[in-house]
């Protein structure tokens, strides 16, 4: 008796090809986890639980959770373990440190006129007074050689001019050097926040680099496919020989023969 196949279920077709794709993952995560070994540590890979999750058909599915373990070699964790500690010292540092930065800084920084040519005569003063001293002294000495009286006219000229050319001096270190006298009151008063700055530029956090997620190339099974070209094959083979009965079914009576 020839008989048409039955058509296959969609749902179980459908459950048995997830299946399948997963057991195809599975092939391809296990395929490309490969422990890595070198001269600063290694990269394992080890299962460290399951992970389950309900699927469509409300079928409660198992599938392995790997975890990626970095292990330094004896060497550098020496190594980090002392940078560790270091940066530790550093923040440390830093912190108390900072505590006195609230009124620090409640304190802006004057750079109005008076209070920069104040801070350049101050500089100023240490250069240039020295030098003067010598002048004066040099000028004193001339002018006594040269017979000239303390207090007399020329004495107070001369002095006049010494006391111009000193003044002149000032002026034109006022007028020359603001700018100067203005970076070098900002980098003064730059100089403890750019120390705690530098302290905490070596003791960041350093942010764990993971690996990526393995990718991998394992074909899989197209098994919905494979079902529906058997499903066609099956029907037509069935419709070949549902012809070929009927064929003979409709063959001329005396193309029998029966014996006596």
């Amino acid at each position: 008796m020839v008989s048409t196949p039955k058509a296959p279920d969609p749902a179980k077709t459908a459950e048995a090809q997830s299946g399948m794709n997963r057991d195809t993952a599975q092939t391809q995560q296990l395929t490309n986890m490969i422990n890595q070994v070198g001269p600063d540590g290694s990269l394992t890979y080890r299962q460290t639980g399951n992970n389950t999750f309900v699927d469509s058909t409300g079928k409660t599915v198992t599938i392995p959770q790997f975890t990626a373990y970095t292990d330094l070699s004896p060497t550098q964790k020496a190594i980090k373990t002392q940078t560790d500690a270091a940066s530790l010292n550093l923040g440390t540092i830093a912190n108390d440190q900072s505590a006195f930065l609230k009124d620090y800084l409640g304190k802006p920084i004057d750079l109005n006129n008076e209070e920069v040519e104040a801070r350049l005569y101050d500089l100023g003063s240490k250069r240039l007074d020295p030098g003067f001293a010598r002048q004066e002294e040099a000028l004193r000495t001339r002018l006594a050689n040269q017979g000239i009286q303390e207090g007399s006219e020329a004495w107070k000229a001369a002095f006049d001019n010494f006391s111009q050319g000193k003044n002149d001096a000032y002026n034109s270190l006022v007028l020359n050097g603001r700018q100067q006298a203005v970076q070098e009151a900002l980098t003064e008063r730059n100089q403890p926040l750019n120390e705690i700055i530098g302290l905490l530029s070596g003791s960041q956090v350093q942010t764990p680099q993971f690996v990526s997620t393995p990718q991998t190339n394992v074909a899989g099974v197209d098994y919905a496919g494979l079902v529906s070209d058997k499903y066609k094959a099956d029907t037509a083979r069935a419709q070949s020989n549902m012809g070929g009965l009927f064929g003979l079914l409709s063959a001329p009576f005396g193309m029998f023969s029966f014996g006596a």
